[in-house]
């Protein structure tokens, strides 16, 4: 009898032994879903090769620090070569290019993303997050007749699932430059109303082509109209004196509203987009960082963009919420050099190479235009230094954190979005089948799994019209490229393999039809 009752007694801890098995593995299986807190550092015409992991001689400790703590991609990209339809096709999951209006926005568009219509930040809010965008904006406000400046903005990030914003409205090259918290322009004077226009001059307010001895900064190409801060922009405005920005200041403005924001979400998890500005034109770095690059203000900013980057994670680390925070960092399109003012970006760039190995630049078809550094932390979820050759696009981001949290989303509007999760977090090396790349124009590209590129022919200009220097990819026959071997895109393969060539047009004409099969 005592032999059965130790028997029993055997049994029974046994059962409980892996009953607590299960219920750690099951423990650690929710602590991985345990909704973590997201970052989304959404950077401005940083190239392939601007920084350090990716081979870039201007110093970005921070960032690297993302790339030897979590995941660095190799074969990463925006969808366009250009921002405004990079972030729609990234917020929305559907590409940009399959309605009209969705090229660069001006300064006075109306919203490109309307009140109803399914989006990432959405679809972060539904699953119980705090949401909020900080930074550049450029994907237009208000309704039809465009933002009403003056007034209640209405169809902005607000109306699409961000709980907080705090923008500016397109770019810094661009009326009207004040900040937008909400619905409101930020410290605006009732008595001083702001008037835009782009296509005749208001106000009195000096321009840089009539007055460039007024300027800091002097214009290359273009942006000779209204000048403001020391520095004249594309289109016309007047009034808003008391709302007006410093550009030198973006960065520190920028950090802080982010920081505030993820103090103020508690115990909620949270999802911030913080889409800087600080490579884009016109670069005007904090003075703190000027001159520090010896790459002229393009590398000085780029130094206060890396410093943006580390006081996230310094609060994500004094917080003690780094463990669980998956932190992103990518760009938007490829690099420019000589986008409209003369900051010896071209003069001071030395042998540093924002392109990599890689041709063309922003605007571009070839690569340089859409292949972007992606480097994604999260300490609980992905292992420390890995570099992933899987192809993978921004459009997928939305497509992957609903599956990974298990959140339904509208599939019809959401076309192009994919599940790409295994991907994003390093553990499916090959990624998607195929994704396209937009360049101006209208040409799309498509990049395949196996390496191939196909750029359909297109009667364009040789370089971009306005002055970059840059590349278009363009060409009046069909272009197919074998990128593993040849990533500068040299040799046209199109007649040596017409096989191949006809299949990419099939897969590109494929995915052009609206009725995508999921």
């Amino acid at each position: 009898m005592q032999r059965i009752f130790e028997w029993i007694r055997s049994r029974r801890c046994i059962g409980i032994l892996f009953a607590v098995l299960f219920a750690c593995e099951g423990q650690k299986e929710d602590d991985l879903r345990a909704r973590p807190n997201v970052v989304v550092i959404y950077t401005d015409d940083v190239g392939y090769g601007d920084i350090g992991s990716y081979g870039g001689l201007i110093p970005t400790p921070h960032i690297d620090r993302l790339a030897k703590e979590g995941l660095l991609l190799e074969n990463a990209y925006a969808t366009a070569a250009t921002c405004t339809p990079s972030r729609y096709s990234m917020l929305t999951g559907e590409y940009a290019w399959r309605a009209q209006g969705r090229g660069v926005a001006p300064g006075d568009a109306s919203a490109l993303i309307r009140k109803g219509r399914e989006t990432w930040p959405a679809i972060m809010k539904r699953a119980g997050y705090r949401t909020a965008v900080v930074g550049k904006w450029h994907l237009g406000l208000g309704g039809d007749a465009g933002p009403e400046w003056n007034g209640e903005i209405s169809h902005g990030p607000l109306d699409i699932g961000f709980d907080y914003a705090f923008i500016i409205p397109s770019t810094g090259d661009r009326v009207p430059t004040v900040y937008v918290e909400n619905r409101h322009v930020l410290n605006l004077d009732s008595q001083d109303p702001i008037e835009v226009n782009y296509r005749e001059k208001v106000g009195d307010r000096p321009t840089g082509l009539d007055h460039p001895e007024l300027l800091k900064m002097r214009w290359s190409h273009g942006h000779n109209q209204t000048i403001i801060n020391g520095i004249s922009r594309i289109g016309y405005m007047a009034g808003g004196e008391s709302a007006l920005w410093r550009d030198e200041d973006f960065a520190d403005i920028f950090v802080e509203k982010s920081v505030q924001f993820m103090e103020d979400a508690g115990d909620s998890p949270f999802f911030l987009f913080l889409a800087t500005h600080d490579i884009h034109v016109p670069r005007m770095p904090h003075e703190r960082f000027q001159g520090k690059s010896d790459y002229g203000f393009r590398g000085d900013a780029l130094l206060q963009l890396d410093w943006t980057v580390g006081e996230v994670l310094r609060f994500l680390d004094e917080k003690g919420l780094a463990e669980n925070t998956i932190v992103v960092f990518t760009s938007d399109n490829g690099p420019v050099l000589d986008d409209g003012y003369q900051d010896m970006a071209e003069e001071r760039i030395g042998a540093h190479k924002p392109w990599a190995n890689l041709r063309g630049g922003k605007y571009s078809a070839f690569e340089a235009g859409t292949k972007v550094p992606m480097v994604v932390r999260w300490p609980k979820g992905i292992p420390a230094g890995i570099v992933s050759s899987a192809l993978f696009s921004q459009v997928d981001l939305m497509g992957s954190f609903a599956g990974f949290l298990e959140a339904s989303y509208d599939k019809k509007q959401a076309a192009d979005t994919r599940d790409s999760w295994e991907a994003f977090v390093g553990s499916d090396k090959a990624g998607r089948e195929g994704l396209v790349q937009e360049a101006i124009q209208g040409v799309l590209s498509y990049v395949s799994r196996d390496g191939y590129k196909f750029i359909p022919a297109h009667q364009g200009p040789e370089l971009v019209p306005w002055g970059t220097g840059i590349s278009t990819g363009f060409s009046p026959v069909d272009q197919l490229f074998y990128l593993p071997d040849d990533p500068g895109e040299k040799v046209n393969l199109a007649a040596a393999q017409p096989e191949k060539m006809e299949e990419m047009k099939t897969l590109l004409a494929a995915l052009r039809n609206p009725e995508v099969e999921k």
